[in-house]
């Protein structure tokens, strides 16, 4: 199902998926100060459902170099946690809140290096936000976005360069790679080196284990791995089903 580009149709299963899991707690009950969310984009590229993704600028002295997806800490004004992640996303490609449709949130969510507990939301990235959702026809294709917009609009200082990848390679197995989440939970890294552009200058250059989750990835590789990874074995494993249906 979903070698083909990602409809309204698609939506509504992607968003019952999600919907099989926990609801996310009241925003009361919410730690603000140790509390970030992150945007799983989905989307069409080209006529091909994808997940955008962005690899975070060199010259941060955090987690540099690395494949991820946008996001951050919850701030005052944010009024929820898709609040956060919309706000971050807006804030790190340019992508305007009201071109997201939220569908929810994957289950359960995990702490981040530092202790903060980081919820990832999953919505699709619509081209513009005059969009009118009662209108898609059912097996559509949704609209495609444009990859060089969204490089335009990213933040230079945040976003080194930003890339696709299709849903069907989360689940090819010559680009799994199998790792320990926090030495612990077996998941399946993604190696996207054939997929960021050539001369961005992106390497892994250490043919050491890797340890924790710092760095693009191991033996020459760049890879979605530690708490991105993590997350996009997650969401593949909830949206199983719709990988295998006609």
């Amino acid at each position: 199902m979903l070698n083909r580009p990602l409809s309204r149709q698609h939506l509504r299963a992607i968003q019952t998926a999600l919907m099989n899991g926990p609801p996310s707690p009241p925003w009361t009950n919410v730690d603000k100060t140790k509390t970030a969310a992150i945007l799983i984009s989905l989307c069409n590229v080209r006529d091909v459902g994808s997940i955008l993704l962005q690899v975070r600028s060199r010259t941060l002295r955090s987690h540099s170099g690395e494949v991820s997806c946008p996001g951050g800490m919850v701030d005052p004004e944010d009024v929820s946690l898709i609040d956060t992640a919309l706000r971050e996303t807006m804030e790190e490609l340019g992508i305007q809140g009201n071109r997201v449709e939220p569908l929810g949130f994957l289950h359960p969510p995990e702490r981040s290096l530092r202790g903060d507990v980081v919820w990832p939301l999953v919505g699709f990235v619509h081209t513009t936000a005059e969009r009118k959702p009662q209108t898609d026809p059912d097996d559509e294709a949704l609209p495609s976005i444009d990859i060089s917009a969204i490089q335009n609009s990213s933040s230079k200082d945040e976003v080194e360069l930003v890339f696709h990848l299709p849903l069907t390679e989360l689940i090819n197995p010559t680009r799994l790679r199998a790792y320990l989440f926090r030495n612990e939970r077996p998941y399946s890294a993604i190696d996207v080196s054939d997929l960021v552009p050539p001369n961005s200058g992106l390497t892994s250059v250490s043919t050491e284990p890797p340890q924790g989750e710092i760095g693009p990835g191991t033996e020459g590789r760049i890879e979605v791995w530690g708490l991105t990874g993590w997350y996009l074995s997650l969401l593949s494993s909830t949206l199983k089903s719709l990988f295998v249906e006609a």
